[in-house]
């Protein structure tokens, strides 16, 4: 129990920035293509209240943490309410909007790359600080590699329906009701495993890509 106590202690904060960023991309950028429904609602706010579902960000995850052991965590944030209608060009901008939050994952997790490497230039060897800084990256890495899974709601869905020929995005996007279901089915198979890693590891690596003029002029 205390480990999972720690556990929890160490994911909360980067969890939660992980969701807040996330959702509040998606609003940022609809306001900036042109539809303010998100902002009218107040969720265009940095605000983690405004974006927590308490089912699907606290207590599923906990339950799902405790009940496997850590083995398979899941969860989710309140969807930012965006009409697409009201995008000056939708169809494009959905694409925009969608790759805005997994975009936001993208830069946290680099910031917390560069997090670790200024605990480390600083001398702390306090283990709880140290795997924050693991839990953040690994965070939101998972979080921009599910997310950009080809399946709508996801955003990767909304990007491929953006680039599809209307004909045969019309018929995509009839996918979305069963969508959860079935990135959920997909979930429980492991099959998503096999998008997830290999995305994850690319991001990864594009990230000490970016950070290695850094990690030189420090060394």
């Amino acid at each position: 129990m205390d480990e999972i106590i720690q556990t929890i202690a160490v994911y909360a904060l980067p969890v939660i920035f992980a969701i807040t960023l996330h959702e509040a991309a998606h609003a940022y950028a609809a306001r900036y293509f042109g539809d303010s429904t998100a902002y009218m609602q107040g969720r265009m706010s940095l605000n983690p209240i405004k974006h927590i579902d308490p089912f699907g960000t606290l207590i599923i995850p906990a339950i799902l943490y405790i009940a496997t052991s850590g083995a398979f965590l899941f969860g989710y944030a309140k969807p930012v309410p965006i009409d697409f209608g009201n995008l000056r060009k939708p169809k494009r901008d959905m694409a925009w909007v969608a790759l805005a939050g997994p975009g936001a994952n993208f830069v946290m997790a680099l910031l917390w790359m560069i997090f670790a490497i200024a605990l480390g230039l600083g001398g702390v060897e306090e283990p709880f600080f140290l795997r924050m800084a693991q839990a953040g990256v690994l965070s939101n890495l998972v979080m921009f590699a599910f997310n950009l899974f080809p399946i709508p709601p996801l955003d990767g869905g909304r990007v491929l329906t953006s680039i599809l020929p209307n004909r045969w995005a019309y018929k995509f996007a009839q996918i979305e009701p069963y969508g959860f279901f079935i990135v959920m089915g997909l979930v429980l198979m492991k099959v998503l495993y096999f998008w997830m890693a290999p995305v994850m590891l690319i991001a990864h690596e594009a990230l000490k890509l970016i950070l290695f003029p850094l990690t030189i002029f420090l060394s």
